[in-house]
């Protein structure tokens, strides 16, 4: 049997607070699965300490799993990797508002230019860019924009 990397060995404290993290109903799932990884995984006087494969088959999870929550604790605590992360970036601001995205819609259902029998992606992200609606955009966010309003061009 291999030697674990990170054995972890929980204070009464920290395990008190798992076990209650696991108990709680309105516990999110993968919060109370992390939970029950770390009690499982504990070496210390109270704990069972089971190998990886054996919590992975108990919980339903893989060991590569139990593997990342063990190094997560060891490195951030037990408390952490409870926890979900948070953001480390706010989300980009969308390019286009209500009013872009109707000058899309509009363009869309409009007619295609000359020698082209229906508007793609990238001459409507053209067209967009053209009409200085926005700087630049790409092909891919003028067809999620399409797709979420549920405009049909070719009807």
């Amino acid at each position: 049997m291999p030697s674990k990397l990170y054995r972890i060995q929980l204070s009464q404290a920290e395990r008190e607070e798992l076990v209650a993290i696991s108990e709680h109903p309105k516990s999110a799932k993968e919060k109370r699965k992390r939970a029950n990884i770390l009690l499982m995984a504990d070496e210390g006087e109270d704990g069972p300490g089971f190998i990886d494969s054996d919590i992975a088959t108990a919980l339903g999870c893989t060991s590569r799993t139990v593997e990342r929550i063990r190094a997560a604790c060891f490195e951030a605590g037990p408390s952490a990797t409870v926890a979900r992360k948070k953001r480390e970036h706010p989300p980009r601001p969308r390019l286009l508002d209500g009013r872009g995205e109707a000058e899309l819609v509009k363009i869309a259902c409009s007619s295609p230019p000359a020698g082209h029998s229906k508007w793609s992606l990238r001459l409507l992200a053209g067209r967009v860019v053209a009409l200085e609606i926005v700087e630049e955009i790409s092909h891919t966010t003028v067809g999620n924009t399409l797709k979420k309003t549920r405009s049909n061009p070719g009807s």
